[in-house]
């Protein structure tokens, strides 16, 4: 798999940077200056490295990334990558100074603002995450204003901050109401303000939309328990037993873990 992935991305390179060809192999239009070949092959190298990294081949990805600064050093995405790559090896420093140095190459970039928001929500400083989950959400070019709001309400309800993250995830999914992690994250916070009732009503919707999940169920069990419908909890129960057995939550369910 990890060899398909490879021929298939380096066959994307070279189509990438060859470009479309007219016939005979010479290209159409105007020949780009240099730095456009450049900027393009920075580009097309952070592209490669992101898939690398959704692939778990993190010194590949980080490969990637150097060739793309090699060819563009002010390429913000290319540090972007960097600051991810770094940020799952766990080298928070470094993640920082890279995801600093992408924003200050770009500093209104959605993409870099949430990335850098999720990097401080995880490494124990919320308050500050929320200023670039604000910009990412608050930028007019994002496609997916959605997602930095789910990621700043999850950030607020680890805070323990549940009006702020309720705030923010209606938000979110007035403008996605398909966005499922916002629904159970919701759910979730509705049920820490004792408003077990709507908690049901988001659970139902996700479920409604997808198979349960191990989160999902133990979200629910802990719902109906709250509500004292003990036929619902057990059906939970069950689900968790027979589906999850090897789950976190289904050890918390034999730790008797309900809080």
């Amino acid at each position: 798999m990890i060899c398909l992935l490879q021929r298939c991305l380096t066959s994307l390179l070279i189509l990438l940077l060859l470009g479309c060809a007219g016939p005979g192999g010479s290209t159409q239009g105007p020949v780009p200056n240099s730095a456009d070949v450049s900027r393009n092959r920075a580009k097309v190298h952070t592209e490669l490295g992101m898939a690398y990294l959704g692939g778990g081949q993190l010194n590949v990805a980080l490969d990637e990334a150097r060739i793309a600064l090699n060819a563009d050093s002010s390429y913000p995405l290319a540090y972007n990558l960097l600051g991810l790559a770094h940020m799952q090896m766990k080298e928070n420093a470094r993640a920082e100074e890279y995801f600093d140095q992408a924003l200050r190459l770009a500093p209104s970039d959605p993409e870099i603002n949430n990335n850098a928001g999720s990097f401080f929500c995880q490494t124990g400083r919320e308050d500050r995450a929320f200023t670039y989950f604000d910009a990412a959400a608050g930028n007019p070019l994002n496609s997916t204003p959605a997602r930095p709001l789910v990621n700043a309400g999850i950030c607020a309800a680890r805070l323990k901050e549940y009006k702020r993250a309720e705030d923010y995830l209606t938000r979110a999914l007035r403008l996605d109401a398909g966005a499922l992690d916002g629904l159970y994250t919701l759910a979730e916070v509705l049920l820490q303000q004792g408003r077990h009732g709507e908690a049901r009503l988001r659970l139902l919707e996700i479920h409604r939309r997808a198979e349960p999940s191990a989160a999902s169920a133990w979200l629910a069990l802990r719902i109906e328990r709250k509500l004292g419908d003990r036929e619902a909890e057990a059906h939970w129960m069950n689900q968790l037993r027979r589906k999850f057995s090897d789950s976190q939550e289904y050890r918390k369910l034999t730790q008797g873990a309900f809080e």
